[in-house]
C-alpha cells in the first residue's frame, strides 16, 4: 500500500492550494479516505472524510466551509481543495486509509505553510 500527497506548499493568507493523494496496492474505491494534518507541537488532528464512492463528506469545524474533500476513483486519488486559508492552517498534511480494524496506513506528508 502507497499513500503519496503532493500539491503543498507557501501561500498567502486568503489564498488557496489543492492537495493530492495518489493511492496503490489496495483497492481504492471501497474504502474511505481521510485527510489528516499535524500543525507544530500539536497533535495530529483529522481534517476531513470521504466515503467510498464520493456520496458522504465530512469535516473538522475548523475548516468547513473552506476545506472541499474529493476524490476520482478511476485515477485513485483523493484531494483537499483548500481556500480562504489561514495561519492557523499551516500544517503537514497526510493521507489516511484504514483498510481493517488495526490495519492502517499514512502517506508521507505535505506541508502547508500560510505566511505572508
Amino acid at each position: 500500500v502507497q499513500l503519496v500527497e503532493s500539491g503543498g506548499g507557501l501561500v498567502q493568507p486568503g489564498g488557496s492550494l489543492r492537495l493530492s493523494c495518489a493511492a496503490s496496492g489496495f483497492t481504492f474505491s471501497t474504502y474511505t479516505m481521510r485527510w489528516y494534518r499535524q500543525a507544530p507541537a500539536k497533535e495530529r488532528e483529522w481534517v476531513a472524510s470521504i466515503s467510498s464512492a464520493g456520496v458522504t463528506t465530512n469535516y473538522a469545524n475548523s475548516v468547513k466551509g473552506r476545506f472541499t474533500i474529493s476524490r476520482d476513483n478511476a485515477k485513485k486519488t483523493v484531494y483537499l481543495q483548500m481556500n480562504s486559508l489561514k495561519p492557523e492552517d499551516t500544517a503537514v498534511y497526510y493521507c489516511y486509509v484504514l483498510l481493517r480494524p488495526s490495519v492502517d496506513y499514512w502517506g508521507q506528508g505535505t506541508q502547508v505553510t500560510v505566511s505572508l
